[in-house]
């Protein structure tokens, strides 16, 4: 019979305290910050962890304090109830696939899609951990760094070719990083996202992975947190995305799994597709950063 499932004392004494990274560059201990926030604002009772337990019988995948998983685990919510919306301020239809938003600005242009969504959240860890780690490739398979971007080597886009275009350097702030993410993510898709990553069973899923098909169409869904169920090492995965148009990430709902479930997806060996409510995957379409 199963017991109901804490999380293991690690994780527990974790949301008793800010998550915390190593800075690459000091090697000390800092707090890990989530850089959109106005400072002082980030409250760990309205985190992902705080507010998805695991499902009876399971406990979470132990991560690394200062990983992406860790990171991705403690990513600040809007409160219960908050409806997602555009980035033109509408209403997404449907209104009955999450089960939480993220707290991270979508912007105001429809720009930040699905890939988007991912390349943001990953782009946002490696800024607090060290700016000069962020770099995405293009559709056309050109890498570019933001460090670059910052300093002045900025690019255009003439027909199918990406040509250097001088631009006047700026100090490597979080607005300057987010107006170059807005250049990636238009430049950038489901496509080159997906052949920067590397692929991985769906068995051995860890929170950062992502389900990704590349294409037109193609989706992206990024994989937040794992439990596992101690008896039988089954694992369930917390998923968040974000769509076309240009919305509010949001942790997705089982829309037809275990009533008990609520926001946690069961991984299936034997199936051959991942459904999620508005995208199903094949089972090795799971990758890796």
């Amino acid at each position: 019979m199963l017991t109901t499932c804490t999380s293991s004392p690690t994780e527990a004494d974790q949301l008793t305290t800010a998550p915390v990274a190593v800075s690459i560059q000091t090697g000390t201990v800092e707090p890990n910050r989530y850089a959109w926030l106005p400072a002082g604002t980030y409250d760990r009772k309205h985190s992902v962890a705080a507010r998805f337990a695991p499902p009876r019988g399971c406990r979470r995948v132990a991560v690394a304090p200062g990983s992406f998983g860790h990171w991705l685990r403690y990513l600040p919510l809007l409160p219960a109830g908050t409806a997602v919306r555009l980035h033109n301020g509408q209403l997404k239809d449907p209104q009955d696939v999450h089960a939480a938003v993220l707290d991270i600005d979508v912007g105001t242009r429809d720009l930040q899609q699905c890939a988007d969504a991912v390349i943001r959240l990953r782009g946002e860890y490696q800024f607090g951990q060290d700016p000069t780690r962020v770099h995405f490739h293009l559709t056309s398979g050109d890498d570019v760094r933001f460090a670059d971007w910052a300093g002045g080597q900025g690019f255009r886009v003439s027909g199918d070719q990406v040509l250097p275009a001088p631009r006047p350097a700026e100090p490597p702030t979080h607005a300057v990083f987010r107006r170059y993410l807005d250049q990636i993510f238009t430049y950038a898709g489901t496509l080159s996202l997906a052949r920067e990553l590397s692929a991985v069973p769906l068995t051995d899923v860890q929170p950062g992975d992502v389900l990704i098909r590349g294409g037109s169409p193609g989706h992206a869904v990024i994989v937040l947190d794992v439990a596992e169920q101690l008896a039988t090492g089954r694992r369930y995965v917390l998923l968040a995305q974000s769509y076309m148009p240009a919305q509010q990430m949001h942790v997705l709902r089982n829309v037809w799994g275990d009533a008990g479930l609520g926001a946690w997806f069961a991984v299936n060996p034997q199936e051959t597709r991942f459904g999620t409510p508005e995208w199903t995957f094949r089972n090795d379409e799971l990758k890796r950063f």
